[in-house]
């Protein structure tokens, strides 16, 4: 991971969008494109700055505050699925679903996805800016690649407590990234088309292709194809779970047309926020639809799940839009944008920080994390204390990302 400060140069226009993965253009970061790696602080809280849509002086890509807000948004989110302590008082929708339905702490990683895709066009658009060639541009999307890949692997390998290869959110990112980005040089027409190919392909293969000894259209948690074939064939080379990187991909190529509609400077701000909207609309109702058929499903990433998924991000990603970049009013948004400005840091370093810091080392022969917690709970009470302790070290974790804010250190991949 690269430190960086951005020069004067590069400093963000307020009301437009520049790039990047965070673990995505930056690939998310990485969880951004070139937005994902590593995009500078938007100008002065409040401060209109330009109008949107203005284009970056000397042709640069300009950035889109909305899209760093909305990563801010949903790497807090993940942050709080992953580190609740709320008990028996956990509402319903801050945890996963399971085998079948939709909560929305199911959302938040497609969401994250979604704005990897959104930000390649503007990463794409800064590569031009540079002049540096088409080849380059592939160095660093294999590359960003095969670090989202080696840090997811550094994740599980921490939870397993032994080095593990095998797909999780941050291979899972980086696999779709990768596609995504070097697909983006076809016309936006066709990456819809492969977009839609894969997500009608996956549905039709779970839905009738048959399992040896099972028969077809199987699909419960102990039998299903995806399963089957983890085990009977991608296991043995450390694969399984690589399938989900198909519709994975179509909703990273969703999120690089909705990035192109962003980018184009000939269409009114007001006529994107419609856009953005009307395709959210669409796209929650032809999920909701294919559900009927075969249910939201995120162990699976059944394809009713992804375009559902993809409908909302769409439409949260128009409000902001909306708000922020067309209306001018940002201040509020500021601790998102704190969050998103660091992504793929936000994301793993808390991760790691639990493993290895809060449950290895030891206060008075107790794991660190359960000293904290008893002095939460034994002063507040189980669930008051949990709560307090989940709020608060997401809190200690927003300081860290505004320290670094502060001093413009911005890590990616």
């Amino acid at each position: 991971m690269t430190k960086h400060a951005f020069p004067e140069t590069e400093r963000p226009v307020a009301g437009a969008s520049q790039t990047p993965p965070g673990p995505a253009a930056d690939a998310s970061q990485a969880p951004q494109g070139e937005s994902i790696a590593a995009p500078a602080p938007p100008r002065g809280r409040g401060d209109p700055g330009r109008a949107a849509d203005q284009p970056a002086p000397e042709g640069r890509p300009a950035r889109l505050i909305s899209l760093d807000a909305f990563r801010g948004l949903a790497i807090l989110g993940m942050l709080l699925v992953n580190e609740k302590e709320f008990g028996p008082a956990t509402p319903a929708h801050l945890r996963h679903a399971g085998w079948e339905g939709l909560h929305l702490a199911d959302l938040v990683f497609p969401w994250f996805l979604f704005i990897v895709g959104v930000a390649i066009p503007y990463a794409a658009a800064a590569r031009r800016t540079r002049a540096n060639s088409r080849w380059e541009y592939y160095l660093r999307v294999v590359r960003r690649t095969v670090i989202l890949v080696l840090l997811g692997a550094l994740i599980n390998s921490s939870y397993a407590g032994s080095p593990v290869w095998n797909m999780g959110v941050l291979q899972l990112i980086g696999l779709a990234y990768f596609v995504g980005a070097l697909l983006y040089g076809l016309a936006v027409q066709w990456r819809l088309g492969v977009a839609a190919a894969l997500l009608l392909g996956y549905w039709l293969a779970i839905r009738f292709v048959p399992i040896p000894g099972v028969g077809s259209g199987v699909f419960t948690q102990d039998q299903n194809l995806i399963k089957y074939l983890d085990e009977a064939y991608l296991r043995h080379y450390h694969l399984n779970g690589i399938l989900l990187a198909v519709t994975a991909t179509a909703l990273v190529l969703i999120g690089t047309a909705i990035g192109d509609l962003l980018r184009r400077e000939s269409d009114p701000p007001l006529r994107k926020v419609s856009v953005l909207f009307a395709t959210g609309v669409g796209l929650v109702v032809v999920g909701w639809l294919w559900s009927l058929d075969l249910a939201f499903n995120k162990p699976v990433w059944t394809a009713s799940y992804v375009v559902f998924a993809a409908g909302w991000a769409s439409l949260l990603l128009g409000a902001l839009y909306l708000v922020m970049d067309v209306k001018g009013w940002r201040a509020w948004a500021f601790p998102l944008a704190v969050a998103g400005m660091n992504a793929i840091f936000a994301y793993v370093a808390p991760i790691l920080t639990n493993l290895h810091i809060l449950r290895e080392w030891r206060w008075q022969r107790v794991p660190l994390e359960d000293a904290l917690k008893g002095v939460f709970f034994e002063h507040a009470g189980r669930v008051p204390g949990g709560i307090l302790y989940t709020f608060c070290y997401i809190f200690l974790w927003w300081l860290v990302l505004l320290w670094m804010y502060r001093k413009r250190v911005f890590l990616r991949v």
